[in-house]
């Protein structure tokens, strides 16, 4: 199969959606990417993307020791994942922020370690495998009915627990001691954000591949963040970002050679880069608008 785009937008959706297996991967990007955006933005208001990177990282061998079982690998993913997010859990919440520190180092030398227990599943499996690539970058092509039936049945509760944590989660961000004293279980609202966050490291693997979940998790979200600090108001626009992205690159992924990891990747940072720009455009302007000799509200500055 060699797809040629016709660069007719609606005739090459419609090319590319008259296959079964690119339907499903549709169906599982969005599903994806609507969880990625809604828990990546609270997770960089957290400051924890050094904790999800982490957890990006061990759902490789997870999937790896799956794949050498025999099992799917979808489930290797979400257990590597949440295993490793209840085990993060433990360690304070300060140490994974800052990213620095023993602690932190330990961390990093256990991400190493993931990534080598991965290769050594992988080379223990005899049989043909094609996917090795395909878990570190991921894939458009594998995705089942069965794995999109599995991706929906883990984001529907992981989204209702995300809105029913959602203001005590985010008092608890903002200022965990005040938080606190007025009786909100940080440290269980802290690690059931985690849980949530391995959700959503398992099933972005699954899209992008393992190394590059960020792409997705942080990307969006950290846009988001550079134009508005509203939470209602970020996360819709964090997911409408990881949505756009996933979909652009299925449809280059689709038409081209490339795996999909690198042009969700490569759009999810245009997206940001555009961001970043358009809040340096509204910031010098909101500064030149109070610039002394200015009218600023009608009164002279």
């Amino acid at each position: 199969m060699n797809p040629v785009a016709t660069w007719n937008l609606v005739q090459d959706v419609r090319g590319m959606l008259a296959y079964p297996f690119m339907v499903n991967a549709v169906r599982a990007g969005s599903i994806v990417a609507v969880v990625a955006g809604a828990v990546g933005w609270m997770m960089v208001l957290r400051r924890e993307s050094f904790a999800g990177h982490t957890l990006a990282t061990v759902g490789f061998p997870g999937a790896a020791a799956a794949v050498w079982l025999g099992v799917a690998a979808g489930y290797g993913y979400f257990i590597a994942c949440i295993g490793a997010a209840l085990v993060i859990a433990v360690i304070p919440r300060a140490v994974r922020s800052r990213g620095g520190g023993e602690q932190s180092a330990v961390i990093g030398t256990v991400q190493a370690f993931a990534l080598a227990c991965g290769m050594l599943f992988v080379s223990l499996y005899h049989g043909f495998l094609s996917g090795l690539t395909n878990l570190l970058f991921g894939t458009i092509a594998g995705i089942t009915q069965q794995q999109v039936v599995i991706l929906l049945a883990a984001a529907v509760p992981c989204l209702v627990l995300l809105f029913v944590l959602g203001r005590p989660l985010m008092w608890a961000s903002l200022d965990p001691g005040t938080a606190a004293a007025h009786g909100v279980p940080v440290r269980l609202v802290s690690a059931g954000f985690l849980v949530l966050l391995g959700i959503a490291a398992a099933g972005t693997s699954q899209v992008t591949g393992s190394l590059l979940v960020f792409a997705l998790l942080v990307a969006p979200a950290a846009a988001a963040h550079q134009l508005t600090g509203h939470p209602g108001l970020g996360i819709t626009l964090a997911v409408v970002i990881a949505l756009a992205a996933t979909w652009a690159g299925m449809g280059f992924a689709f038409y081209t050679p490339y795996p999909i990891g690198f042009w969700v990747s490569s759009f999810a940072f245009a997206a940001y880069v555009v961001c970043v720009a358009a809040r340096k455009v509204l910031d010098r302007r909101a500064h030149r608008a109070v610039r002394p000799g200015r009218l600023v509200q009608g009164v002279p500055a």
